[in-house]
This record gives structure tokens, sequence and C-alpha cells, in this order.
């Protein structure tokens, strides 16, 4: 059985129709999101962006959008499959996204990556103002 404290969330609450969003550390101790995607055999964990730019988050709080099995980029229109990460249409074509993995055992989903530390369910922690794409300058 793998680790308590790398627990990510249950399998019931990683849904079908999008992504689940949680923040790990990694070794240089910076924090990072990651999603959670439903595949045909379980579950597949990404870094949370897009490979067309970096600085693009594909689940921006409330889960990134999915067709036919892929995770959808809403900036750019990319896809990425959501069992391998492959990007099959958009900017990007032919990328990767950056696996992290996980795996289910006994209905919950616990992040098995030596390259990365389980630090919360739901987003990295920017502090208590807006985003900077939630800031407008009138």
């Amino acid at each position: 059985m793998p680790d308590a404290d790398q627990r990510i969330t249950s399998l019931d609450a990683v849904p079908a129709d999008t992504t689940h969003l949680c923040t790990v550390r990694d070794a240089e101790g910076d924090e990072r999101e990651m999603i959670l995607v439903r595949t045909d055999d379980g579950v597949s964990g990404w870094l949370n962006y897009c490979r067309h730019l970096l600085d693009v988050r594909l689940d921006k709080g409330s889960g990134a959008p999915m067709r036919d099995g892929e995770v959808v980029c809403a900036n750019h229109g990319a896809y990425f499959e959501a069992d391998t990460g492959y990007c099959t249409f958009g900017p990007c074509e032919g990328a990767t996204l950056e696996a992290v993995a996980v795996t289910v055992s006994d209905g919950d989903v616990y992040l098995t990556d030596e390259a990365y530390a389980f630090v919360r369910d739901g987003p990295m922690d920017h502090g208590d103002g807006p985003s900077p794409s939630e800031t407008y300058e009138f």
C-alpha cells in the first residue's frame, strides 16, 4: 500500500469529464500544480501547463475542458490524450505533457512519483490577493 501522506484524493473525486487539480512540491522545494485525469485504465497525472506556452494552466481551478477523452487547452485549442499526454492537435502538436506518476489503491489516488511530494488538494497558494490574470487596470 502506498504511503498515507502521499494520498491525493479518493478515486470518486476525480471526475470523468474534467480534471482534478492539486499541488505538489518538486525536489527544489518549488510548488507545482498537477492535474489528475480519468483514463480507461484508472488515472493519469500531468503537470498543469500547456506545452505551447508553459505559463498557461490547463486547469484554472474549475477543471480543464475535455473532449473525446482528451484534455483541451482553452487558450490555444490544443488537445492532449488523457492516458499518454500526447498532443494530437494544436500549436504544440507532437509534444507531450510532463507526467507525474500516480497509482490507484483501495479506491484512493496516491502520488508515487519520487520527484514530487504531495502538498494539498487544489491550486497553489498564490497569496491573498488576486492572481495577475485577475487584476485589471482601468
